[in-house]
């Protein structure tokens, strides 16, 4: 069996991680059919600290198509990325092309291999902001809509598949992120230098990260945003930024370094050991991120999603995450309300941290019921 894999931002790289080491582990037992994994790299994160290190700390096997295709406005980079990867699936003729989330990478790699007649399977499937305006959300929705194989990380997940009529090969699986942070999260404490380097003591400092397009292309939305996050950071509880490349670019010309809080750290992107050593000591997390806002659940750090809404409603229903919207004012309610609830329960809607096995599983039996179908029907040609 021949699987494409297709990645190209942080989140997938951490989301391809554990699969990829339940692919070794299946191609390491005795007897059984070898898979071939195919890494596609798109490009989309090209940068050292948000591709490579992640490479490099995940152990994954090196891509065999690096893309090159860059930043860019959406259109252009859907593009460029669609060519370019179905040249390499005309070249590589897989049994399957396996992707992740809801990036362009994502949505590129699906209508290539749609159009190519490859089966696509999407991990993180079923997710859904009910917000159109979100780049992702038109990613994910048309990424499941030609996907054969739908991995779902949690019930609310197949919930939204169903309702858009989509109730075949529907798996829930598990989130594949949870996978990864339990593997990682006792060696990043022991190993992660970065609280050390950054002076900081653990529950003594807050954690933001700030990416999305729709924070960072609205000026109005971006001030009111590090407006809040200068209100938070004091002397005693330092706030700490490891800052996107495209948001330092707009920051520097809307809102000029000068102006910032001293006590707010804008740092360089940091690898995924030295994110999951911050992110387990915060005192809190602030971010826009959907990724972090679980790895802060997974955490059981508190956190605020600098977003109107969030496609992981459980940590919601928990009481472990808060919108705080782009509004400054809602921001710092939020802040003060997710610092007041940092003791409720949680209910394991993630799964047990064994979404990579079920997900190879599942790959599996589809490829075995794809060759009886192909092996049945060469039967009948031969009659």
């Amino acid at each position: 069996m021949k699987i494409v894999t297709i990645i190209g931002a942080r989140p997938q790289f951490i989301k391809a991680a554990p699969v990829s080491r339940a692919i070794s582990r299946h191609n390491s037992k005795r007897g059984s059919a070898q898979i071939e994994d195919v890494i596609i790299h798109t490009g989309q994160h090209y940068d050292h600290n948000m591709s490579q290190v992640f490479f490099e700390q995940l152990k994954i096997h090196p891509p065999k198509y690096n893309l090159e295709v860059g930043s860019g406005k959406h259109g252009e980079m859907t593009g460029a990325m669609l060519a370019r990867i179905e040249d390499v699936l005309l070249k590589e003729k897989p049994d399957l092309v396996l992707v992740y989330g809801d990036t362009n990478s994502t949505l590129a790699g699906a209508l290539a291999a749609a159009k190519l007649l490859i089966p696509v399977a999407h991990v993180e499937a079923g997710l859904r902001s009910f917000n159109r305006r979100m780049p992702e959300e038109v990613n994910r929705i048309l990424t499941d809509h030609v996907s054969d194989l739908l991995f779902c990380p949690t019930e609310t997940a197949v919930r939204n598949l169903t309702n858009e009529g989509i109730i075949e090969s529907v798996f829930q699986t598990g989130d594949v992120m949870y996978d990864a942070f339990r593997f990682h999260k006792e060696q990043a404490l022991k190993s992660s230098p970065i609280l050390s380097e950054l002076n900081l003591k653990p529950k003594e400092y807050s954690l933001a990260t700030v990416h999305r397009q729709e924070s960072t292309d609205d000026p109005e939305a971006l001030l009111n945003i590090f407006n809040a996050l200068e209100k938070i950071a004091t002397k005693d509880c330092p706030l700490i930024v490891p800052l996107h490349p495209r948001t330092k670019k707009i920051l520097k010309q809307s809102h000029p370094m000068h102006r910032i809080n001293p006590w707010v750290n804008l740092i360089s992107p940091v690898g995924y050991l030295d994110m999951i050593a911050l992110e387990s000591q915060a005192r809190i997390i602030l971010t826009d991120s959907g990724g972090i806002q679980k790895e802060a659940y997974f955490a059981k750090i508190p956190c605020v999603t600098l977003r109107e809404e969030t496609e992981w409603l459980e940590t919601l229903e928990d009481g472990w995450n808060h919108l705080g919207g782009r509004d400054t004012n809602t921001i710092l309610d939020a802040y003060q309300a997710a610092l007041q609830s940092r003791s409720g329960n949680q209910s394991n809607p993630y799964g047990d941290g064994n979404a990579s096995k079920l997900i190879l599983r599942h790959m599996l039996v589809a490829s075995d019921q794809t060759n009886d179908r192909l092996q049945r029907s060469l039967e009948e040609v031969k009659r």
